[in-house]
């Protein structure tokens, strides 16, 4: 069976607004609401009144990064006080992944151990919003919510069409404010959704256009958005690079970058995005051997340097991150090299995401990638 005739799902929102000033249309959409939840993050909170919703509001903006069940479990107490007929997640993909699972759990008898995996949630009857205030992680446009649990430190993954958004918003001016180094980050995080889908093992001809057409953009888009956080028309392309990488997750995922970005979110606390970037070089790379026409189209829609070889692909890549203003060495996040034998273990035995990258790599191989970054 070629990619082609493979049967594939995907889910996208109900309704999706893109543009400046879209947030201003999510009030209309819910007319006759009574009570909206907004789930933010100290930042984002800021955007409420930009979203003109009607009623009665109501906004928890306690969500951190990487966030783990405790805040999950706030947020639910919270949601259960003020019985939302709408939430609202109002920021980057932490924030939408939260408000995804508060939606779908706040006013049933499941629990997030009941719901996690593919498929558990039984239903959702509160509304769903998703409104992006980064352009990454693609949360908007999926079906999957992570969270991590604070004694293993891994990420706990719930998939189900009910965590799906009925409405979604990509308004570029809610992104201006995101820092150069944030900004670089995240674009290379939404990047790596394409690439990794692009090189799957489940890699699909219909997710390869939305892979495409999402590395075109990042490769046009991102250098701008970082160098000037106002230029509307960058941040609205990287905007709609980041809603195709998260198309991109649904039916196909990502793969070792991914498995390997986790453990340093969860072990060093840094942001998703930067634990990708970091990432991204060494696994694009690694796996060039195995898919050298895809990584051709990679890099010529990236603008970087390929003669064929993994080492002048991985010196173009690097300097690509590098350039756009990202520290790319985990020392300097306060890694250390006693940790990286545990942090391989652990990122190899994400089979979900290594069992779909499209060459075999061993524990030895995830700890010479950490030791190549440290």
């Amino acid at each position: 069976m070629s990619a082609i005739d493979k049967p594939i799902t995907i889910h996208q929102p109900k309704r999706l607004e893109v543009g400046a000033g879209a947030s201003a249309r999510l009030g209309s959409w819910a007319a006759g609401v009574e009570r909206s939840l907004v789930i933010a993050d100290q930042h984002t909170a800021s955007y409420a009144d930009a979203l003109e919703l009607p009623g009665n509001v109501t906004i928890f903006a306690d969500v951190t990064p990487e966030p783990d069940t405790s805040v999950l479990e706030r947020a639910i107490a919270f949601a259960r006080e003020c019985r939302p007929d709408l939430v609202v997640g109002l920021g980057g993909g932490s924030v939408m992944d939260i408000a995804k699972l508060v939606a779908a759990l706040w006013d049933g008898e499941q629990a997030l151990k009941d719901v996690a995996g593919p498929n558990r949630v039984q239903g959702r009857r509160t509304l769903l919003a998703q409104v992006a205030t980064t352009a990454g992680t693609g949360s908007e446009a999926g079906i999957r919510a992570l969270v991590t649990d604070p004694d293993s430190k891994s990420k706990i993954a719930v998939e189900s069409p009910y965590l799906l958004a009925d409405f979604a918003v990509l308004d570029p001016v809610l992104t201006y404010s995101v820092p150069p180094a944030v900004t670089a980050a995240n674009g290379i995080d939404a990047m790596a959704h394409c690439v990794e889908a692009f090189t799957n093992i489940n890699a699909h001809d219909l997710i390869d256009g939305y892979a495409r057409m999402g590395m075109s953009l990042i490769g046009k888009y991102l250098p701008r958005a970082v160098a000037d956080g106002q230029d509307t028309e960058a941040r609205a392309g990287m905007m709609l690079a980041s809603y195709y990488g998260g198309i991109c997750l649904g039916p196909v995922n990502t793969a070792a970058g991914h498995a390997l970005a986790y453990p340093l979110g969860t072990r060093l606390s840094l942001p998703h995005g930067l634990s990708n970037a970091i990432i991204f070089p060494h696994v694009l790379a690694f796996n060039e051997s195995v898919h050298s026409e895809k990584t051709r189209e990679i890099a010529g829609a990236l603008g970087l340097h390929f003669d064929g070889s993994a080492g002048s692909l991985f010196d173009s890549a690097y300097a690509f991150c590098r350039d756009l203003g990202v520290e790319m060495q985990l020392a300097k996040h306060g890694a250390q090299e006693e940790d990286l034998s545990t942090w391989a273990e652990e990122a190899h035995g994400i089979r979900r995401l290594m069992d779909n990258n499209p060459r075999d790599m061993t524990v030895d191989d995830v700890l010479a990638i950490y030791r190549a970054a440290l």
